[in-house]
């Protein structure tokens, strides 16, 4: 299973599994508020009050009484105390207003989760099954080789980033003592499919037609035909892609990317073919 089929997956249950727990989270606060959880401030003022009512009698007030009783007058009541002003409960009348509050917070962070993977899957969704990062099938070979001498040496495939050039048959025993099985089942076609990025800092390399080879405009790395190095400050070779021949078409995965043969490396024994298109010396080093 690839990253792309992968991350199809995962990322709508990852917004469902949020969405969820915020909508659980925001029904358990409604649920607490209806079965009457105060605040801390509430029940702080609630026991204040309670404990006002529960004072005993002064020892004045007994002895009051005691005479009023034994002389036969009838005690007089009490008057009410009366009930100080105590504001409306600003909790019980922002419960609306806190489920609201409440309710929107949710829709909102779940409509967000929802966009940004939304987002995501749409970045994702053409690269899951068609274009960079899965398997391109480029053509018949014998159309891909008369595209490569149309394009005087390259053929760009923009779809998969790459650079496709001719590998010759005659250079064959060289290349299988250096690259995998993955990277000679196109080689042994006649084709060498290579990843259209620099290894030294990831600039774009361009083809020469001049040189014949592939030189990098940003601090001068040059590469043979088939991608091997042969210049400026790139670790390696070019990177190439797995690739192999389906009913006589071209299939490259662009999901499988290898690391260009280390420095050193040249089973062609190309030379530049005339000037660099960057100036200056064409020799190898």
């Amino acid at each position: 299973m690839s990253t792309g089929t992968i991350l199809l997956i995962v990322i709508p249950l990852l917004v469902v599994l949020a969405g969820v727990l915020l909508a659980g989270a925001a029904r358990r606060r409604e649920t607490d508020d209806a079965v009457g959880h105060l605040s801390r401030e509430t029940r702080k003022r609630d026991k204040g009050v309670a404990l006002d009512a529960e004072l005993e009698p002064t020892g004045q007030e007994i002895e009051r009484q005691a005479v009023l009783a034994r002389s036969g007058q009838r005690v007089p009541a009490e008057p009410a105390p009366l009930e100080p002003y105590t504001p409306p409960d600003a909790e019980t009348i922002g419960v609306t207003r806190r489920q609201f509050l409440n309710r929107a917070i949710v829709g909102l962070t779940t409509f967000s989760l929802a966009a940004f993977g939304g987002a995501v899957l749409a970045f994702i969704w053409p690269q899951a099954g068609v274009g960079f990062g899965s398997k391109i099938r480029v053509g018949p070979i014998d159309d891909v080789k008369a595209n490569i001498a149309a394009g005087n040496g390259f053929f760009y495939v923009p779809e998969g980033r790459m650079w496709i050039t001719e590998y010759p048959a005659a250079d064959l025993a060289k290349a299988r003592t250096v690259y995998s099985p993955a990277e000679l089942a196109s080689m042994e076609a006649g084709v060498v499919p290579l990843f259209q990025t620099c290894p030294h800092l990831g600039c774009r390399v361009p083809s020469c037609e001049s040189s014949q080879w592939f030189e990098c405009p940003c601090h001068g790395s040059r590469y043979n035909r088939v991608g091997e190095k042969r210049g400026g400050p790139a670790p390696r070779g070019m990177d190439r892609f797995a690739a192999s021949v389906d009913g006589g078409t071209l299939v490259v995965d662009t999901g499988v990317r290898i690391q260009g043969p280390p420095i050193g490396t040249d089973t062609t024994g190309q030379e530049p073919e005339g000037p660099s298109c960057l100036g200056g010396s064409t020799h190898s080093a």
